[in-house]
């Protein structure tokens, strides 16, 4: 698989935060760390915990990733083979179990 080129990196970034500043009011921050073909989402709250939320695998391009949520109860990602959707929708989907119920 191609390295992630940079520009798809930003775009990520900012693609997440927009969703977040839509949707996620919990949150302060949006972080996302790269490793190899797999980009790590991290949701930050007010009170400085930061929220695995999930793990994006490169598809060749910046509207083409695989997809894992994050599960506390065994710190773990789990593909998520069924879900065809967008980024975005996905980190919705992540936050929804994450993120929710978190104080505002």
């Amino acid at each position: 698989m191609p390295a992630i080129p940079e520009s798809t990196k930003i775009s990520l970034q900012q693609r997440l935060w927009e969703r977040a500043e839509q949707n996620w009011p919990q949150l302060i921050g949006v972080n996302v760390r790269f490793r190899a073909q797999f980009a790590y989402v991290d949701g930050e709250l007010r009170d400085g915990e930061r929220l695995p939320l999930l793990r994006l695998r490169y598809g060749g391009s910046a509207h083409r990733w695989g997809s894992a949520i994050y599960v506390a109860g065994n710190g773990k990602y789990e593909d998520q083979v069924w879900f065809t959707g967008e980024v975005e929708d996905v980190f919705d989907l992540a936050c929804d179990l994450h993120v929710a119920n978190a104080d505002l």
